[in-house]
């Protein structure tokens, strides 16, 4: 059976539903998806209990050289923030609670994907 190959942008895509449906197993609720402004994007903005998480994405095809939660330097730790502050502004509801940063690696291994939730994986000093 012949296959086509999935061109990567639909493959960040199909790495973003399956985060989602994956985190939606553990009992967050979805609030905004692709989240963007004039700072950047946020993949997923959920909730857990009372506190906003702002979820980053990252798919790797090839984790030989390093994985998805790897890649998220300073720089995109700082424009996750920067988006995130915008949407706390944007939304007074949401600036009352409690917020943190998480990860979902996908990595591709095998033909399949395999999810690392990394719950809190930065902090943002302000």
């Amino acid at each position: 059976m012949n296959r086509r190959p999935i061109p990567p942008g639909e493959r960040g895509k199909a790495a973003e539903a399956q985060a989602c449906r994956y985190l939606l197993d553990q009992g967050l609720k979805l609030i905004a998806q692709n989240y963007r402004c004039r700072h950047g994007e946020i993949d997923l903005i959920m909730r857990d209990g009372r506190s906003v998480v702002f979820v980053e994405v990252r798919y790797r095809s090839n984790s030989n050289y390093a994985g998805g939660a790897e890649t998220i330097d300073y720089r995109k730790q700082s424009k996750l923030a920067a988006t995130a502050l915008h949407y706390l502004q944007s939304h007074p509801a949401a600036a009352a609670c409690p917020a943190r940063f998480d990860v979902v690696a996908v990595d591709a291994k095998l033909g399949e994907n395999r999810l690392n939730w990394i719950p809190n994986a930065f902090n943002v000093e302000s």
